[in-house]
């Protein structure tokens, strides 16, 4: 029984057609409006299109629902243009606050202001010397904190960094920019948003989505792992009350993949609209927080930074294979994609055949690559999970600190006349959802 005709409309086949008709979903048959409709009965709804486009739903290859559900109250600092306006946005968020709450925000991008610096506790505290702050840069590899955020998490001039940045300033003193996992030491005491409110959140954003066509996405982890317990117990209690309407294909963070395997778990667990994917490791961390790894220095200094050391991913990519898993590697910086492609080319050398794995692996973002790197993708059978709206954000951002090399960011071309598979993604809530943005920007 066909349940569903769609007539008088676009549709793009082999051949020119206006209308299609579904049944569960799936599309019985494509062609002109006599024909299909003569394949309504009694129960068939129809729908006159009017003239529209019809599209399939689009899937995002690289998305952080739970972060971007989580988040969507907080304070969007995407189109602030200066220092000044930052600080006003906040200042009116303050009087809105109770003493004491936590104020988030997210979305800052300082490579767009006439005085191109970051944010420090000491502009924060003039406008929030109550209420503990925590401001992320819009690329999430870094964020501005201010005082009461760093005496809540107890960071002084003397505290350790865990695989990441707490900068000081010419006395030793935490200017409040946190880069990579140092951010977790503030944001493991912020509360998370309770489920009563988290789902309402999630179930407006998937409607949300609905409205810019996208239909399913690849769900990431952050590079501390710690959201996707949250997120997993969430994403099951949407699907338990039937109000899991988009296909959500997840990740699980790199250091859960021993809690994985114990369990028996392996990719592809789940149904049509919630399973498992991918094995997610960080290589490397932004350009923005200049912690992309690089093989030659930035043109204002330094060469970046691993997050994971080679070896460590060389062990996590060998384990995920045995135990059915695909692995999805963020890599931004030009050494930490070379780094990340000769781990791929040294484990399939050791091995006789292709893995067997419902998924090939990954490598998320391959922002910048060496022209002699680009190719290799293809040869070993990786895909490259990119995101072109990113394009358009960091383009100042990399003329101004790679100089010619800039140029070598976001190939798009270039693999895929190499024959590399490409999958993109907007990188939400780095990013806007908006998959029209994206599409723009890559062609």
């Amino acid at each position: 029984m066909t349940t569903l005709i769609l007539y008088n409309g676009k549709i793009h086949a082999k051949q020119p057609a206006t209308a299609v008709a579904l049944k569960d979903r799936k599309i019985l048959a494509v062609g002109n409006d006599d024909d299909i409709k003569a394949l309504a009965t009694a129960g068939t709804r129809q729908i006159d299109l009017a003239g529209r486009l019809v599209l399939p739903g689009l899937h995002d290859g690289h998305f952080h629902f739970y972060n971007w559900a989580e988040g969507r109250n907080d304070l969007d600092l995407a189109k602030s243009n200066s220092l000044d306006n930052l600080l006003a946005q906040l200042r009116r968020r303050v009087r809105q606050t109770k003493p004491g709450r936590w104020i988030k925000g997210y979305g800052w991008n300082e490579s767009e202001w006439p005085v191109p610096e970051m944010p420090t506790r000491h502009n924060l505290d003039l406008v929030s010397p109550q209420n503990p702050v925590i401001l992320w840069r819009a690329d999430f590899h870094a964020a501005v904190v201010n005082s009461a955020a760093l005496n809540a998490a107890k960071i002084t001039a003397h505290t350790p960094s865990p695989g990441g940045v707490i900068q000081q300033d010419a006395n030793g003193q935490p200017t409040g920019i946190l880069k990579e996992l140092a951010i977790d030491m503030v944001r493991q005491h912020i509360p998370p948003l309770p489920q009563a409110e988290l789902l309402p959140a999630m179930k407006k954003s998937i409607a949300d989505l609905h409205k810019l066509g996208i239909t399913g996405l690849h769900d990431q982890r952050l590079m501390s792992g710690d959201d996707g317990p949250l997120a997993l117990r969430a994403y099951q209690q949407l699907r338990q009350n039937k109000d899991l309407t988009l296909r959500l294909t997840t990740n699980i963070h790199h250091t859960q993949l021993p809690h994985a395997i114990e369990l028996g778990l392996k990719s592809g667990f789940g149904d049509d609209i919630l399973r498992f994917g991918f094995v997610k490791v960080f290589s490397d961390g932004s350009m923005g927080a200049h912690t992309a790894w690089m093989l030659q220095p930035y043109e204002d200094g330094g060469l970046g930074m691993p997050a994971t050391p080679p070896k460590e991913i060389a062990k996590i990519v060998r384990l995920a294979e045995e135990n059915g898993w695909p692995v999805s590697i963020h890599a931004i910086g030009d050494r930490a994609n070379r780094e990340v492609l000769d781990i791929f080319e040294e484990v399939a050398a050791q091995k006789s055949g292709k893995p067997s794995l419902p998924m090939p692996h990954r490598i998320e973002h391959a922002q910048t690559l060496h022209p002699a790197d680009a190719p290799r993708l293809a040869k070993l059978g990786l895909t490259a999970s990119m995101q072109p709206i990113h394009l358009l954000d960091d383009m100042v951002l990399l003329n101004r600190i790679l100089g010619e090399r800039g140029n070598r960011a976001y190939v798009f071309g270039d693999l895929l006349a190499a024959g590399t598979v490409l999958a993109f993604g907007s990188d939400c809530p780095i990013a806007s959802p908006n998959p029209w943005l994206g599409i723009h920007a890559a062609v």
